[in-house]
């Protein structure tokens, strides 16, 4: 099974991020009879754009052939794209990496079946409505 935790660094000691589209590293563990196998840092470029970031991270997750997700909130966006790719969503704790995957393999964390964290507008077009 592989992982990916939306995270506020590299590696497995980084803490969990509360957010999934705009974190600033995926970290990608690769599960293998319950044990720890392999680690991949990957930082999140969905982070630069103005807009459509939960979409671009969803994609980026989603080429690193993950089959879970872990993240303290996935917006709607996020949520879609990862569902129509068959990755399972899971709600995240405060708290390293490591710690929610161990969380994650003991079955301690909930999988999510709808979003748990709001669309969020880019700068600039919050309470816009019609270009005005």
């Amino acid at each position: 099974m592989r992982i990916a935790v939306a995270s506020s660094g590299p590696g497995l000691n980084a803490e969990a991020s509360p957010m999934f589209g705009r974190c600033p590293f995926f970290v990608i563990v690769n599960i293998e009879e319950n044990n720890i196998k392999e680690v991949k840092s990957i930082p999140n470029t969905a982070t630069a754009y103005r807009g459509g970031a939960g979409i671009s991270a969803a994609e980026l997750v989603g080429n690193e052939n993950v089959d879970a997700v872990i993240a303290g909130a996935i917006g709607p966006r996020a949520f879609d794209v990862l569902k129509q790719l068959g990755i399972k969503q899971y709600i995240g704790v405060p708290g390293t990496v490591e710690k929610n995957i161990d969380l994650l393999l003991k079955g301690e964390l909930k999988m999510v079946g709808s979003p748990t964290g709001p669309m969020r507008m880019p700068p600039g077009r919050r309470g816009r409505r019609g270009g005005q």
